[in-house]
């Protein structure tokens, strides 16, 4: 390891060039071989046993996407579906490593065989894996297959307020003053529209509204459910 005294790109330069890597730590740039690995380590089954399953973890953020993006608060600049796999990283690995086993082997897997697989170590596992972890909300766990609605109860002190949020994109919101408000979310397009009605029926008013913000990092969309796993 070197300390950078002079260097054109700039004393406080940062990145890699030509195998080098340039970083800063208490107002000095250093400077360090970049590793490289062989490509016949990316070759061995344990190697692409590991691409196989974050290949399906993919799929299936991207098949509940939509729903992920409601009922989970990110970290910082981070995203839903960034969170949603922070929290569930270790327990979707562990679901989903004996399929990836068998698509090595030769198997064809498609998206109903990652979410059976993540069914069935939810149902051993009632509390391993999160489908709500939203601010001033109880958390939801994953039971068995994934519900058709997830219904998220405010936290003590707001306990009448209750948020059930659909796969279909449609969220309906009870609050404590006994209105109801519901918003529907089409992330294909970006859209959303949202009215409000009380209880008993009187009166609603409608607003839609476009150009929500479905960032760049949530995996590309939430309504394309894909095909079969290709590992390229």
């Amino acid at each position: 390891m070197a300390v950078i005294k002079q260097v054109g790109i700039g004393r406080k330069a940062t990145g890699t060039i030509d195998g080098i890597t340039y970083y800063v730590r208490g107002g000095v740039t250093y400077a360090r071989s970049t590793p490289t690995m062989p490509a016949s380590a990316y070759n061995t089954t344990e190697a692409k046993t590991r691409q196989a399953v974050f290949k399906m973890i993919q799929m299936h953020l991207k098949y509940h996407l939509r729903t992920i993006r409601q009922t989970f608060t990110p970290k910082g600049n981070g995203t839903p579906s960034n969170r949603y796999y922070s929290v569930n990283g270790k327990a979707l690995n562990a679901a989903l490593t004996p399929l990836a086993e068998l698509y090595v082997a030769g198997q064809d897997v498609t998206i109903d065989d990652v979410e059976q697989a993540i069914s069935d170590y939810a149902t051993e596992h009632p509390k391993a894996i999160t489908i709500a972890s939203k601010s001033c909300y109880q958390p939801v766990y994953l039971t068995g297959p994934w519900p058709e609605r997830i219904v998220l109860n405010a936290m003590a002190g707001d306990s009448t307020i209750i948020v059930i949020v659909a796969e279909n994109g449609t969220t309906t919101t009870i609050n404590a003053d006994g209105t109801v408000t519901t918003e529907t979310n089409n992330s294909s397009n970006g859209s959303s529209s949202s009215s409000n009605q009380n209880q008993s029926g009187t009166g609603t008013n409608t607003n839609d509204s476009n150009g929500t913000n479905t960032g760049g990092d949530d995996n590309g969309g939430g309504d394309d459910n894909g095909g079969g796993l290709d590992m390229g």
